[in-house]
C-alpha cells in the first residue's frame, strides 16, 4: 500500500489526458443526441470505467498503466463530466434561449452555463467529505462504479458477483424493470428510498387514487419548497455546529475526522455564493438585459440568480447523495416559478433558467466520481493522500466540463437546424412564455409546502425524506417506484450482504444497457 501511495496518478499525464479528452468528447456528442431524442442521459461514469478496464487488458506495454485503479478513476471522471455537462447543462441551457426565440443570446447563455457548471464542480470538490456531504454518505452510483472497478481488478468471488449483477441488470432493464433503482436501494439510506418510492407511486397513480393528475398541479413543487427550506435550515445547523463521523470497524467505533471542517465549509458556501453572483453579473452584462430592467430590479435579479444557483446545487446534491437521483429540472422549475412572481421580464427569466439549471447536474455527477475515488483511495484513512487524489479528480472534472462546452459550441447549430433539443428546454421556454397566468399558484405552493417541511423535519437531514418524497412526486415513473419499494421489502428480509457487489452490477448493467439502447434510439 505504501509503495502504491508514493505518487498519485496525474489527470494531465499525457496518455491519461489524451484518452480522457477523447472519451469526454465522445460522451458529450452521444449524450447531447440522447437527451435531445429521448429526454434523459445515461450513466456515462460506468462506461468510462468499463473502457479503462478494457484497455488495461490489451496486451500492449502502453496499456499496462491503465491497470492502475486511480487512472481508471481519472478516465471515468472526465468521461462522465463530458457527458453530463454537455447534455444536462450546455445544450439544455442554450436550447431554452433558442426555443424562447432569442438566437442572438445563445452564446451569452452558453458562457453563463459554462460558468455555472464549473462553479458547481468547484463547489462539490470543496464541500465533499464535510458534515453536509460526508465521504461516507451513500452516493450510490459512485459506490457502484468503485465496486465495479475493484471487482474487475480483483476478479474471483467479487468478479463473479459483479458479472452476475451486470447480467441481471441488462436482462431486467431490457424487459423494462428498474434494475438501477433496485441496486441503489441496497446502498442508499432505506428511509430515503422508502420516501422516494412512495412519492413515485403517489405521482404515478394520483389519477386513480385522488382523481387528479399531480403532474398538472403545483403540489409537488410546493412539497419540494417546504422540504427544501427545512433542508437548508438543517444544512446551516450542520455547518455551524460541526460533528464527527463514525465508521463501524469490527465491533468498535472508530472516530474519523472529516477532511473538510465546519469553518472551511462555511467559507466554501460564501465563496461559491460570491462566484455564482459574479457569474450572474457577467451573464447580465453579456446578455444585454441591463436595459430591460431598472437598477433596483437588476440588483434583485442578480441576487436571485446567484442565490438560486447555489441553493439548487445544494438541494440537487443532497438528493443525489442520499438516493442517486438528481432532480435538477424539478428544482430549477421551482426557482423559475418564484422568479415569475417576482415580476422579472421574459428574457431575464429565460437566462435565469439556463443559469440555475446548469449548477446542479455536475455537482451531483462529480459527487459520485469523488465517492468512487474516495473508496479507491482507502476511504479517507490517509487524509493527505485523499486530498491530493481529490485535487487530481477536480482537474479531470474541470477539463471534462470545458471539453463538453466546446462540443456544445461546435454542434449546437446542427441541433437547432434539426430541431433536436431536450424536452426539458421546451418546458422551460414554454413556462417563461406563458408567465404567471394562474393567481392561485402561490397559495397552492404555500399550502403544500407545509407537509413537505414536516416530513423533512421528522426524517432529519441524514434521511432527507421530505426531499426524496418531493423528488418522487416530481417524476412520473411509477414502475421505478414499485421496483424501489419491492427492493426495500427484500432488503428488510435478507439484509445487504447477499447483494454485496451484485447491487453495483445491477446499476452498471442498467447503465450499460441504457447507454447503448439510447444510442440506438438516438441515431437509428
Amino acid at each position: 500500500m505504501d509503495a502504491k501511495r508514493t505518487r498519485h496518478e496525474k489527470a494531465l499525464e499525457p496518455t491519461t489526458f489524451v484518452l480522457s479528452i477523447l472519451m469526454a468528447a465522445f460522451a458529450a456528442i452521444i449524450c447531447m443526441q440522447i437527451i435531445s431524442r429521448i429526454g434523459i442521459t445515461p450513466n456515462t461514469s460506468i462506461i468510462g470505467a468499463v473502457v479503462a478496464m478494457a484497455l488495461a487488458r490489451i496486451p500492449f506495454a502502453s496499456m499496462v498503466k491503465f491497470r492502475s485503479l486511480e487512472r481508471q478513476n481519472m478516465v471515468q471522471t472526465m468521461t462522465s463530466a463530458g457527458g453530463f455537462a454537455a447534455a444536462n447543462c450546455g445544450i439544455l441551457a442554450v436550447g431554452i434561449i433558442y426555443l424562447y426565440g432569442e438566437p442572438g443570446l445563445v452564446i451569452p447563455m452558453l458562457i453563463g452555463s459554462t460558468i455555472s457548471t464549473l462553479v458547481g464542480m468547484s463547489f462539490v470538490y470543496s464541500a465533499f467529505d464535510s458534515d453536509l456531504y460526508p465521504g461516507d454518505g451513500a452516493w450510490p452510483p459512485g459506490v457502484a462504479t468503485a465496486q465495479a472497478i475493484i471487482a474487475g481488478d480483483e476478479g474471483g468471488r467479487k468478479g463473479r458477483r459483479l458479472v452476475e449483477g451486470i447480467a441481471a441488470g441488462v436482462i431486467g432493464t431490457h424487459f423494462g424493470l428498474p434494475m438501477a433503482g433496485v441496486g441503489i436501494v441496497f446502498i442508499a439510506n432505506i428511509f430515503a428510498m422508502l420516501a422516494l418510492g412512495i412519492g413515485l407511486l403517489t405521482r404515478g397513480y394520483s389519477q386513480q387514487l385522488f382523481g387528479i393528475d399531480l403532474g398538472a398541479t403545483y403540489v409537488p413543487h410546493g412539497v419540494m419548497i417546504g422540504a427544501g427550506v427545512v433542508s437548508l435550515i438543517q444544512a446551516i445547523i450542520i455547518i455551524q455546529r460541526g460533528s464527527k463521523a463514525y465508521k463501524i470497524v469490527g465491533e468498535e467505533k472508530e472516530a474519523r475526522k472529516k477532511t473538510v471542517g465546519s469553518a472551511q465549509m462555511q467559507r466554501t458556501a460564501f465563496v461559491h455564493l460570491g462566484l455564482h453572483l459574479a457569474g450572474a453579473v457577467v451573464l447580465a452584462i453579456i446578455g444585454g438585459i441591463l436595459a430591460e430592467m431598472s437598477f433596483g430590479t437588476m440588483i434583485v435579479w442578480t441576487l436571485w440568480a446567484g442565490i438560486s444557483a447555489l441553493l439548487a446545487a445544494i438541494l440537487v446534491g443532497l438528493a443525489a447523495m442520499h438516493s442517486g437521483w438528481f432532480p435538477g429540472f424539478a428544482i430549477t422549475v421551482i426557482f423559475l416559478t418564484l422568479g415569475l412572481f417576482m415580476g422579472f421580464p421574459g428574457v431575464p427569466l429565460a437566462l435565469l433558467s439556463g443559469y440555475v439549471a446548469s449548477s446542479g447536474p455536475c455537482f451531483a455527477d462529480m459527487g459520485y466520481d469523488l465517492k468512487t475515488g474516495w473508496i479507491l483511495r482507502g476511504e479517507g484513512r490517509d487524509p493527505e493522500y485523499e486530498l491530493e487524489g481529490r485535487k487530481e479528480q477536480l482537474i479531470a472534472e474541470l477539463v471534462g466540463g470545458v471539453v463538453a462546452m466546446v462540443i456544445v459550441a461546435l454542434f449546437m447549430n446542427m441541433h437547432f437546424q434539426l430541431d433536436m433539443l431536450p424536452p426539458v428546454s421546451r418546458v422551460f421556454a414554454t413556462t417563461v412564455t406563458a408567465g404567471a397566468g394562474e393567481p392561485g399558484i402561490v397559495q397552492q405552493l404555500a399550502v403544500w409546502a407545509i407537509p413537505g417541511a414536516i416530513l423533512q423535519a421528522i426524517g432529519g437531514s441524514g434521511r432527507a425524506m421530505g426531499i426524496l418524497f418531493a423528488t418522487g412526486l416530481l417524476i412520473n415513473n411509477p414502475i421505478y417506484g414499485i421496483g424501489v419499494l419491492v427492493a426495500v421489502a427484500i432488503r428488510l428480509v435478507i439484509g445487504t450482504e447477499p447483494m454485496e457487489v451484485r447491487e453495483a452490477g445491477l446499476i452498471a448493467g442498467d447503465g450499460i444497457y441504457g447507454f447503448f439502447s439510447a444510442i440506438a434510439k438516438a441515431f437509428f
